[in-house]
């Protein structure tokens, strides 16, 4: 049994998604087309039935709607289920990658659901699941610029974890120190997602989006800050005008 699903595993490796398909329905995403977004994700998943990336962008793109709404918690079993969904494939991949490309890239689904999850957990204000969440991302992911210095889309989930450390209130940081997480680097953080937005591929434009708020939330202690923040999202808003989170950014509601 377990042969046959390793087996199963690499077959589905072998019909690979192409970047181009992945960012067809990222593009879906971040256009504010969020309902035909999860379903174009929920098909790929289907019709890939080994590949992490579907329903972890599925979730996604459910996360994106509930943003845009202003609902935090919009669909939010939902998005547990693809987020768990994706965590199963993703460690399948891991354990079946054929060689060192594959295992990078699978790293990477891998900690953006781990990502994804601690977002979760954090906005219903479990701190002690949300930081187990966001120390297994980091982990995953330094692995995978270890084996791959390459990898920009990996400095977006390595940021965000340095740069929410460093500005974490007073209950996410002691949970933080104690189970040993350490306190974060807001500059090397701010520069991680930098880099994402500037070279990344499939996290991109999330980077910039992340990036953009941080500067914003960053304006409080550097003023000149604010002004480069607004930049970042109204060139996201410029290239999606249909996403509301962008232009409520812009009219002076808040993001993430």
């Amino acid at each position: 049994m377990l042969l046959l699903y390793a087996c199963t595993a690499a077959r589905g490796y072998a019909q690979d998604l192409s970047p181009a398909a992945i960012l067809s329905g990222q593009e879906l995403i971040y256009s504010g087309r969020f309902g035909a977004a999860r379903i174009y994700f929920a098909e790929l998943g289907a019709s890939h039935p080994a590949e992490p990336a579907p329903p972890i962008l599925e979730a996604s793109a459910l996360i994106w709607w509930g943003e845009a709404s202003g609902q935090e918690m919009f669909q939010a079993e939902s998005i547990d289920v693809l987020l768990n969904e994706g965590l199963r494939r993703a460690r399948a991949a891991v354990a079946s990658a054929p060689d060192t490309a594959t295992l990078v890239r699978s790293l990477f689904w891998l900690g953006t659901a781990l990502g994804y999850h601690a977002r979760q957990a954090e906005l219903r204000g479990s701190f002690w699941p949300a930081s187990r969440h966001a120390r297994a991302m980091q982990e995953v992911l330094e692995r995978a610029l270890a084996l791959d210095s390459a990898c920009v889309d990996c400095l977006l989930g390595l940021g965000v974890y340095d740069y929410a450390l460093a500005r974490a209130g007073a209950m996410p940081r002691l949970v933080a120190r104690i189970i040993g997480l350490g306190g974060g680097d807001a500059r090397r953080g701010l520069e991680r997602m930098r880099r994402a937005a500037d070279q990344g591929g499939y996290a991109r434009w999330e980077a910039r989006w992340v990036y953009g708020n941080a500067l914003l939330r960053e304006a409080d202690r550097e003023p000149d800050l604010r002004e480069q923040g607004l930049r970042v999202i109204g060139e996201l808003a410029s290239q999606f005008p249909e996403n509301p989170a962008f232009r409520r950014v812009l009219e002076g509601g808040s993001g993430p």
